[in-house]
C-alpha cells in the first residue's frame, strides 16, 4: 500500500520543479526584453531648413562705449573784492549769457575810495602845475646867472617829484575804479549756472569768495575709456588688416541718449590721453560735440558710438545660425549632395543680429540658419525660404552699421 509519506514526497518534488522553471523564465525575459519587438525604421523624410550663402564683403563697423559728458569750460565765479554781498541777480540753474550780471556787491565803500583818490589826484596835479611854473621862472634866471645852479636843480627836482606823484595818484584812482567795477559780478562765458553758494547780506572775503559756477554747454565734451586689453586687440586687428580706419585717426562720434534715441549732432574725437590711468588701467578719449539746445548736461551718462572703421572681406552670419558644443562653436552647412555637415567656426564680435566669423567659412558655403537643431551629420535636407528677423538693439562693443554680408541661398532640394 502507498502510504501518506509517499504522496507528500511526490508533491514536494513537483513544487520545486515548478519553481525552478518559473525562475528560468523570468531570467530569460529580463535578459532579452525586446526579442519580440520589431524595430521601427528611421524616417527618410528630408528636414526642412533655411540657408544663406556666404559672401564676404567690406563691412563698415562701429564701436560703442559707455561715456560721460563734461563741460568744455567750467568757470568758478569768485568775488574779486571783500565786502557785503548786496544782491543775487541771476536765476539759479538758468543759462547765463556772456557778460550777464550775476551778483552785486555793496558799492558804497568802493565809491568812497574812488572819490578820495580822485581828490588826491587833483591835489597832485595842482602841485605839478606849481612846480612847472616855478621851473619855467627859474630856468632863464639861472641862464643869466641871476640864480645859482642849485636853485635850478631844486626846481627841476620838485617838478619831477610832482609829476611822479600825479602818476601815482592816477594809478591809485584806477585801482579804486577797478575795485568798484568788481562790485558788479558778470558771467565771462555763456553757460548754465549753478546754485548760489553765498546768500545776500553775507560778508565776502578770501575764504568764502566763491559765489557760483557757470558751465559751458556748447560744445560739450564726451569722455570714454578703452581698457588696455581693448587697445591691444585693436592694434593686433589693425596689424593683421582685419580692421581698417577709413579716415585715419579722424573719427566721427555719435551719442546715444539714455532712452536709446540718437543725439542730432555728430562730434569728432579731439583728444586722447597720452598715458594710461594708473588706478583704472584705461585710456581716456574725448570727443567734442555741438550742443546748442543744451540737451546734454555735464556729468550725464550716455553711449558714444565711434565710426569710420571697416572690416575688409568680412563674413557675417545670423547669430541663430551659430551653435555651441563641447568643442566650441559650429554651424551646419549644406554639401553638394544636399546633406547636412557640421563645420567648426571661430566667432568674432556681434554686430546687430549677426556674428562675425573669423575662421571656418569661405565664399559660397551654404549655412543653415533655421532648422539646424534637428540635423545630424549626413541628414538629407530640403531648403525653404529664409524668414527675416527684425533687427534688435545690442549692448555689445560693436553695433549694427551695415547690411549683413551674406546673401540668401536659392531654394531647392
Amino acid at each position: 500500500m502507498i502510504n501518506s509519506k509517499f504522496f507528500a514526497s511526490c508533491f514536494s518534488n513537483r513544487t520545486a520543479w515548478k519553481l525552478v522553471v518559473l525562475v528560468i523564465a523570468v531570467i530569460i525575459l529580463a535578459v532579452f526584453p525586446g526579442c519580440k519587438k520589431e524595430s521601427k525604421p528611421q524616417s527618410s523624410q528630408p528636414a526642412e531648413v533655411s540657408v544663406i550663402t556666404v559672401e564676404p564683403r567690406d563691412t563698415p563697423v562701429t564701436f560703442e562705449f559707455v561715456a560721460q559728458t563734461q563741460s568744455s569750460q567750467l568757470v568758478n565765479i569768485y568775488s574779486r573784492v571783500s565786502g557785503f554781498l548786496d544782491k543775487r541777480v541771476y536765476t539759479e540753474g538758468a543759462v547765463a549769457k556772456e557778460g550777464q550780471l550775476l551778483f552785486l556787491m555793496d558799492k558804497k565803500p568802493f565809491q568812497v575810495q574812488v572819490d578820495g583818490y580822485a581828490a588826491a589826484l587833483a591835489r597832485q596835479k595842482a602841485a605839478l602845475e606849481t612846480a612847472r611854473m616855478n621851473l619855467e621862472r627859474t630856468k632863464p634866471l639861472a641862464e643869466k646867472k641871476a640864480l645859482s645852479q642849485k636853485d635850478l636843480d631844486d626846481a627841476i627836482g620838485r617838478y619831477e617829484s610832482a609829476s611822479a606823484a600825479v602818476e601815482e595818484a592816477k594809478a591809485q584812482l584806477e585801482a579804486a575804479k577797478l575795485n568798484l567795477s568788481y562790485c558788479a559780478i558778470t558771467s565771462p562765458v555763456t553757460g548754465v549756472t549753478s546754485s548760489a553758494m553765498q546768500q545776500e547780506g553775507t560778508y565776502i572775503n578770501a575764504p568764502n569768495s566763491q559765489l557760483t559756477t557757470v558751465a559751458v554747454l556748447s560744445p560739450i565734451w564726451v569722455n570714454f575709456s578703452l581698457s588696455e586689453n581693448d587697445m591691444a586687440k585693436y592694434r593686433e586687428q589693425k596689424r593683421k588688416k582685419l580692421l581698417i580706419e577709413t579716415r585715419g585717426e579722424h573719427h566721427d562720434v555719435e551719442v546715444i541718449l539714455v532712452d536709446g534715441s540718437l543725439f542730432p549732432y555728430i562730434g569728432r574725437i579731439t583728444f586722447a590721453e597720452p598715458s594710461y590711468n594708473a588706478q583704472t588701467g584705461t585710456f581716456l578719449v574725448r570727443a567734442s560735440i555741438k550742443n546748442p539746445e543744451g540737451i546734454l548736461r555735464p556729468n550725464q551718462y550716455v553711449r558714444a558710438r565711434v565710426k569710420d572703421f571697416m572690416r575688409p572681406k568680412a563674413i557675417l552670419i545670423p547669430q541663430r545660425a551659430v551653435q555651441q558644443g563641447a568643442k566650441g562653436h559650429f554651424v551646419w552647412i549644406i554639401t553638394k549632395e544636399g546633406t547636412a555637415d557640421l563645420r567648426p567656426v571661430v566667432v568674432g564680435e556681434w554686430q546687430g543680429n549677426d556674428w562675425f566669423i573669423s575662421e571656418g567659412l569661405s565664399t559660397g558655403d551654404q549655412v543653415v540658419v533655421d532648422g539646424g537643431l534637428t540635423l545630424h551629420a549626413g541628414a538629407p535636407v530640403k531648403i525653404k525660404p529664409l524668414s527675416i528677423t527684425p533687427l534688435v538693439a545690442t549692448t555689445g562693443v560693436e553695433e549694427k552699421a551695415a547690411e549683413p554680408k551674406v546673401a540668401p541661398a536659392k531654394s531647392g532640394n
